[in-house]
């Protein structure tokens, strides 16, 4: 019984739950009924609002497109009003101009009818010209005698002889003007470096003689069986001249080095008393030290009676061994040393480097002192000299060119030429030999007459002018001026002489007839 009761109340409590359960998804679904129906009226609420909106905006959109547009239509008007004002004022500018091109073509038509007509006017002119100068130049061939080529070759003379006779003259105008300029200023200079440097000239001799007390004395020297004087001329290589002279004996040697040795060595023996081979031979060194000594000495002179300084102690050496070394009988230290002074005097009247010019006068012929033991000129050897001490590229240069084997480079080396060659030709500095003098006069004759025209050619005063005689028929006087400047071109360029060469032109046409 109690069983059926549970039964019964679980069925009943089923079917409760049902009931419950379907009267909850009825409540359930009225109730989403209502909220589908209040969401439906919600959308179409929205929508509608939407649609209002919508329609709204378009109204919007339409005004102001409508608006865009009218503002356009306006713009696009305007510019097209203004293209079209513009593009009528292109029309007329183009019009006009297409007026005016007409009328200038008209123009220009009527401008090259009236240049043809011109042309052939001056066309049928030149024909007439012509002919006319054809009849001129046949009248004047029949006249004159001379064909047009004979005319033209005497035209063309005669203008080669105006030129000529110009040119010679404008030549010797400016060659006058400049010369009287130049060598009034040289003058000067030269004049006032002469004066401030007033030097002693005396022509070194190629002998010495040395006093004795006695004529005995002459035996000692000589020796038994000549057995000192062989010493005495082997060790020091000096001739020694013993002849009548009373109380003298000569020492003869063109080295002035070894004559010195000599002398100091036989002056030392003939006071000593004591004269043999040995004590010879001893004294003959003791006399090399001495001259050695003198050498450095006259070295440090030199550059002191200069103002030269900073000169490498090798080259002061070099300098003392010019103390001991002539030049056609010149002393070479002391033209050296005159040098130096005469270059330092040009060039503060110059307004240059005097010191340096000082220095490029002083170490010209450095060459000298052993050119007769080295190979080469002087000039080289002076040169590689210099360079070895690293002396500066000016006084190289100055050294190069002081004979002319160089183009000067600097004022300074010009002006150690020309103080070189004023020490060279004072009166008494230089002895020539007579036949290197004579051959020197007679080149410069046989240059002189080698010229076209030249009859003869003298050289006289010692040398230092020619005078040439030329033949009238072949050389005008125009021709002269020019004839002289080449001869003196070629005399400075084939020739070496001291100074300078005065050429002397002459020409004389001479008529002789007999009375008969």
């Amino acid at each position: 019984m109690n069983e059926l009761y549970i039964i019964i109340g679980a069925i009943a409590l089923v079917i409760v739950f049902v009931v419950a359960f379907i009267l909850g998804m009825l409540y359930r679904k009225k109730v989403s009924e209502r909220e589908i129906s209040s969401a439906e009226e919600e959308a179409r609420r929205i929508i509608n609002e939407a649609i209002k909106a919508a329609e709204n905006k378009k109204r919007e959109s339409l005004l102001e497109t409508k608006e865009e547009i009218h503002r356009n239509r306006a713009e696009y008007e305007r510019e097209v009003r203004e293209r079209r004002a513009e593009l009528q004022k292109q029309e007329r500018r183009l019009q006009q101009k297409e007026e005016n091109l007409d009328k200038k073509t008209e123009n220009l038509e009527k401008k090259m009818d009236q240049l043809n007509k011109k042309i052939a006017e001056t066309n049928a002119l030149q024909e007439e010209i012509k002919l006319l100068k054809r009849s001129q130049l046949e009248m004047l061939e029949k006249i004159s005698g001379f064909t047009i080529e004979e005319a033209k070759e005497y035209l063309i003379k005669n203008i080669e002889s105006e030129v000529t006779h110009q040119a010679a003259m404008k030549i010797k105008e400016i060659e006058a003007k400049y010369k009287e300029e130049a060598d009034k200023k040289a003058r000067e200079y030269i004049t006032l470096a002469i004066q401030r440097c007033a030097a002693d000239h005396v022509a070194e001799a190629t002998v010495s003689v040395v006093s004795l007390p006695n004529d005995e004395m002459k035996g000692r020297v000589i020796g038994r069986e000549g057995r000192n004087i062989r010493a005495i001329e082997t060790l020091t290589g000096v001739d020694l001249i013993i002849d009548d002279t009373p109380e003298a004996i000569t020492l003869s040697s063109f080295d002035p080095y070894r004559r010195e040795i000599a002398r100091i060595t036989l002056e030392k023996l003939i006071l000593d008393g004591r004269i043999h081979p040995a004590r010879i031979e001893e004294t003959i060194e003791k006399a090399r030290r001495e001259v050695d000594a003198t050498i450095k000495a006259e070295g440090e002179r030199a550059t002191f009676e200069t103002g030269v300084h900073g000169l490498h102690p090798e080259l002061i050496k070099l300098l003392g061994r010019l103390k001991f070394r002539t030049s056609y009988g010149q002393n070479v230290l002391n033209h050296s040393i005159e040098v130096a002074h005469i270059a330092g005097l040009l060039a503060g009247e110059l307004g240059l480097d005097i010191a340096l010019a000082k220095r490029a006068g002083l170490l010209h012929d450095l060459g000298k002192a052993v050119d007769h033991e080295m190979e080469g000129s002087h000039v080289s050897i002076g040169v590689d000299i210099a360079r070895k001490y690293k002396e500066s590229e000016d006084v190289i240069n100055a050294i190069q060119a002081h004979h002319g084997d160089v183009e000067p480079r600097t004022l300074i080396a010009c002006l150690v030429q020309a103080a070189d060659a004023i020490s060279a030709v004072r009166p008494g500095a230089r002895r020539e030999n007579i036949e290197n003098y004579i051959k020197r006069l007679e080149r410069l004759e046989e240059l002189t007459n080698s010229f076209p025209g030249v009859a003869n050619s003298y050289a006289i005063q010692a040398g230092r002018e020619v005078r040439i005689m030329v033949k009238p028929e072949d050389v005008s006087e125009d021709e002269m001026i020019i004839l002289a400047r080449d001869i003196a071109n070629r005399i400075e360029s084939e020739l070496e002489y001291p100074g300078q060469i005065k050429v002397n032109l002459l020409r004389e046409t001479r008529a002789i007839e007999y009375a008969k």
